[in-house]
């Protein structure tokens, strides 16, 4: 773990003086009043990319490397596999190098470059979201599901579509992003969900669905399964590892149930904040339901990003005398998340041949 609270510390330190040295949006078309300084923002994707790019071990990194090794990318291989995205990338790196650490660096630059920059253009605290990216988890399981985590990074950089609602480029980016993982097509019908008010009749009818469905979950899974049988996730149906802990469910739910109460003033500062604040809800519903079986947390994955710009506005939705302890607050509260989650629960143990 020494590297990866090495790593904190820099990203931290870095974003936070970005904000320091930030400069003024007045007269440009931005709800953000302030630009993080470019440089200090550079120094926090070079850090988060080496760090995840240079690792040796971590969830499913072994098996992407040996694949890597081991197989051919020729046309038909790709034309064969059910993610051409991603064997068009390893097949002209392969061409470069047929060392497997070129797949995890390059994975992990375009994913951490792309999910920064989507953060520099939206966070009210930039550091705040790079904190809770590296506390929440995100950024280790960004080392463990790449091709998932590869695809919504791209997904993400679709915001700006999504706010503006430009369907067709927001569907032609969702397609992208599938060619890494078929998965991601479950955001064009979602894009139809989050263009409304949030908190709105159909986000309580979303809250009541994902609770029935957790209470009737065997009947639930049995329908679903049996619907999904006969394609590439039929074989989810024997995925036993267990449900989601309560604890991150809860973490989920404390930015999402404050922007709740400052909704009024939270649209005020950010008018963009129901599309924001609709994406979470929609990640925390996968999250309540993955309490029963941890496959369907692998969905939120690609709302969790969404979660990262909203936990960046709430602070200012407190009087402004309270906003100093409710900062302190979340930091604390998100530090000891992670030290138990990934030092007591996971029991991480990062390694390179690098660093």
């Amino acid at each position: 773990m020494t590297i990866l609270w090495i790593n904190l510390a820099i990203v931290f330190i870095l974003s936070f003086f970005s904000r320091y040295f930030a400069v003024s949006t007045t007269g440009m078309l931005s709800s953000v009043p302030i630009k993080p300084n470019k440089a200090l923002v550079f120094g926090t994707m070079v850090s988060l990319a080496l760090v995840a790019g240079l690792r040796s071990n971590i969830g499913d990194t072994y098996f992407y490397k040996h694949s890597f090794e081991m197989n051919d990318f020729t046309w038909e291989f790709i034309n064969s596999q059910k993610d051409i995205g991603f064997g068009l990338l390893q097949m002209v790196l392969k061409r470069y190098s047929n060392d497997p650490q070129i797949l995890i660096l390059t994975t992990a630059i375009i994913t951490n470059i792309l999910i920064v920059l989507v953060l520099y253009k939206y966070s009210r605290m930039f550091e705040l979201s790079m904190f809770v990216y590296i506390t929440g988890g995100l950024f280790l399981i960004s080392m463990n599901g790449i091709r998932q985590c590869l695809a919504a990074a791209v997904i993400f950089t679709a915001t700006k579509f999504l706010i503006e609602g430009s369907l067709l480029k927001y569907i032609l980016v969702i397609l992208v992003a599938s060619t890494f993982h078929q998965s991601a097509l479950v955001l064009i019908p979602i894009y139809f969900l989050v263009r409304y008010k949030a908190w709105s009749k159909a986000t309580f009818i979303l809250l009541f669905f994902s609770i029935l469905i957790v209470l009737g979950f065997d009947k639930f899974s049995t329908i679903l399964f049996s619907a999904i049988k006969d394609t590439e996730y039929g074989h989810y149906q024997n995925f036993n590892e267990g449900g989601a802990s309560i604890i991150r469910v809860a973490v989920n739910l404390v930015p999402i149930a404050i922007s709740y109460f400052g909704r009024e003033k939270l649209r005020k500062i950010f008018p963009e904040s129901d599309i924001i604040v609709n994406m979470s809800i929609i990640g925390f519903v996968f999250m309540i339901i993955s309490t029963q079986n941890w496959i369907f947390a692998r969905f939120s994955i690609y709302f969790t990003l969404y979660h990262l710009i909203l936990i960046s506005w709430i602070v200012k939705v407190f009087s402004e005398k309270d906003q100093r302890v409710i900062y302190y607050a979340l930091l604390i509260c998100y530090f000891i998340f992670y030290y138990y989650e990934s030092v007591i629960s996971l029991n991480i143990i990062y390694k390179s041949d690098y660093l």
